[in-house]
């Protein structure tokens, strides 16, 4: 049976709202199915606004990835802004997607991609919108499964009531296996309702299904052990890797957005993982081994999408992109490519010791020259050892030397507060090193019109990193720290009109904390936000830190834990953390003895080019290390005529 387009209910609500360009749909490469010629319906969800979401390459490649399956149907939703919900509300107006304006509520499975915790009370906003019951427990089967995707799904405990499954890692071929499985489950009539088909993907033991696992706890608040509740649901639940990325060359149709987006680029990601090993790093941990795009798999990607899409500007994404082992030979070859139509390239930050005047010039040649990024972590030597950041300030004073010496003008540095063992001291440090950086720059360019940008985040620690035990700094040491950082920038006569200084105070990065490590119990604290108008928290002008303190205050009242409990308290060895049934493929015990080589200030090298340290991941995921050279190079491309 079709299911009918909500949009002439909708439309006359867009007049009344904020950028209703957003909600309307119809970009170029958007898939619109017939509902009947399809029997498994995905609606996919990247928590946050559409200007964010649209963008987000994991919701992109698996919208593609599901459209191209015969039968299958994939629509885009994205959280609605504060005005819409309110108009949506008055009106019985459900959460839609914004492909065929369909009912969210309708769809077989409500897919939602976490790249940041802060986007949990969005998630509840969605469902509510949906009609779909909050709790997993009140569901039917004629309500769509909610699964929880992308980097916070590492730990989903903290929303462990609000969805149904989770997927850990790579999703491409994760969503084919759950698609399969749902099919089967629909032909056969749905035998066993919902608890069944949820049965089923627990099974296999790649799917997530927190209300098949019962959490006990000891009187002093730890948990004691997370243990199935059905036969044949597996003690550990493993993540999905993707190997050869040339095979999943996604997505090859990038969307066009109609409104303004945080990035407005095609995007071709380089490769995946990375083994430098820095221990702040969960992206770096859990998406481990590195596995590169070959040369020839980037440029076939990159002409595809720049002819599907008119875009000028080609990022080269990955956690390090100048660590590919031919990104010299890419950026050249893309740059030789289209040099006569202009079009730029753009990598993210660059590591200190990866970045070459070469490399920095063919990455320009064709587009604007701006600003570079570098991400030197810690202010002091000392802290660089803690965190595995192994760049010393004199590679720092040389690299930025050698682009200020060849014409760059402004030099940004990332800094994070908040690391363990840190100290005021380290923290200063930062303000050292950018007045050395601009000495630097105006005796090298002769010239004072140089700029440095010191910008600053909060650290939080995460699951499945060496510092998933660490204590958290406390909001007000946070503001402290950055404060005496602050005052001495802007105590210095000679250099500090020179430097800008951004940075976040330590607020959100405390809930962020709460949810990164927290268990099933923080999920009451959730609640209690999202009923009380919390939303869009990733947001500075929504974000309320007094609201989630005094919900979180009245949710965990009774437990004997609280905020400091999850944030600012060390764990031991022995404690069981709320994640470790999720495996990840690093071993417990080699990220322990990696926590403590940081509290030794000892630096580990990164094992693509030194041996193998044994965390874990290749011989328990049967993957291992897939990069080159491969000794081709990027052709020009023929026209054919």
């Amino acid at each position: 049976m079709s299911v009918e387009s909500v949009f002439p209910q909708l439309e006359a609500l867009l007049p009344h709202v904020q950028k209703p360009i957003q909600y309307v749909g119809g970009e170029l490469n958007s898939t619109v199915k017939p509902w009947d010629e399809t029997d498994v319906r995905w609606a996919l969800m990247y928590p946050d606004a559409y200007e964010v979401g649209l963008p987000n390459q994991g919701v992109m490649i698996l919208y593609e990835v599901l459209n191209e399956r015969e039968g299958v149907l994939a629509e885009r939703t994205y959280s609605v802004w504060p005005d819409l919900e309110k108009l949506m509300r008055e009106h019985d107006v459900p959460q839609f997607t914004v492909d065929a304006h369909r009912p969210v509520g309708a769809f077989d499975v409500f897919g939602v991609s976490f790249s940041t915790e802060l986007g949990y009370t969005n998630l509840l906003t969605a469902l509510d919108l949906s009609g779909i019951p909050l709790e997993a427990k009140d569901r039917t089967e004629d309500h769509p499964i909610v699964m929880a995707g992308g980097h916070a799904a590492f730990n989903p405990e903290p929303i462990a009531d609000y969805i149904d499954v989770a997927v850990i890692g790579d999703g491409e071929q994760a969503v084919l296996e759950v698609t399969e499985i749902i099919r089967a489950w629909k032909a056969e009539g749905r035998p066993g309702g919902r608890d069944e088909v949820l049965l089923r993907l627990a099974k296999t033991g790649g799917v997530y299904v927190p209300r098949f696992y019962d959490v006990e706890y000891l009187p002093d608040g730890r948990i004691s052990r997370v243990v199935p509740n059905r036969s044949g649901v597996p003690w550990r639940v493993s993540k999905h890797t993707v190997m050869d990325l040339d095979e999943w060359p996604y997505p090859k149709q990038p969307l066009v957005p109609l409104a303004e987006t945080v990035h407005e680029r095609m995007s071709v990601e380089i490769f995946r993982g990375c083994t430098r090993g820095c221990r702040f790093c969960q992206a770096g941990m859990i998406t481990r081994p590195v596995r590169e795009r070959s040369i020839t798999g980037i440029g076939d990607m990159v002409d595809k999408g720049l002819k599907n899409t008119g875009f000028e500007e080609v990022g080269l994404l990955s956690l390090s992109s100048a660590d590919h082992s031919e990104i010299g030979d890419v950026a050249k070859g893309l740059a030789d490519r289209y040099e006569e139509d202009k079009v730029g390239l753009s990598l993210p930050s660059t590591r200190v010791d990866a970045f070459n005047i070469d490399l920095a010039n063919e990455l320009t040649r064709n587009g604007r020259r701006s600003g570079l990024t570098f991400a030197p972590e810690g202010g002091s030597e000392r802290i660089r050892k803690v965190i595995n950041k192994m760049v010393s300030e004199d590679d720092l004073i040389r690299t930025v030397a050698t682009a200020y010496g060849n014409g760059w003008r402004q030099v940004k540095l990332y800094f994070m507060c908040g690391l363990p063992t840190e100290t005021d001291e380290d923290v200063l440090q930062i303000g050292d090193m950018a007045v050395n950086v601009i000495a630097k720059g105006r005796e090298v360019a002769q010239s004072n019109d140089i700029r440095c940008t010191v910008s600053i985040g909060g650290f939080v620690p995460k699951p499945h990193t060496p510092f998933q035990w660490a204590p958290q700094l406390s909001a007000e040491e946070t503001d402290a720290r950055l404060g005496k950082l602050r005052d001495k920038i802007r105590g210095d006569k000679k250099y500090g009109r020179s430097i800008g200084f951004r940075y976040h105070d330590g607020k959100p990065g405390i809930v962020e904390g709460l949810l990164s490590r927290g268990d099933r119990r923080i999920g009451a604290v959730i609640r209690e936000v999202y009923e009380r108008g919390g939303r869009f928290d990733g947001w500075r002008e929504y974000f309320s830190y007094d609201l989630w303190m005094s919900s979180a205050a009245e949710a965990l009242g009774g437990t004997g834990v609280d905020v400091d409990w999850y944030t600012t308290r060390e764990r031991s060895y022995e404690e069981v953390l709320p994640w470790d049934h999720l495996d990840s493929g690093l071993d417990k015990d080699w990220l322990w003895e990696d926590w403590q080589d940081a509290l030794d200030e000892t630096e580990v090298p990164d094992c693509r080019w030194d041996p193998c340290f044994d965390c874990g991941v290749c011989p328990q995921m049967d993957t291992e290390i897939q990069m080159g050279p491969t000794g081709k190079k990027l052709l020009p491309l023929t026209v054919v005529k």
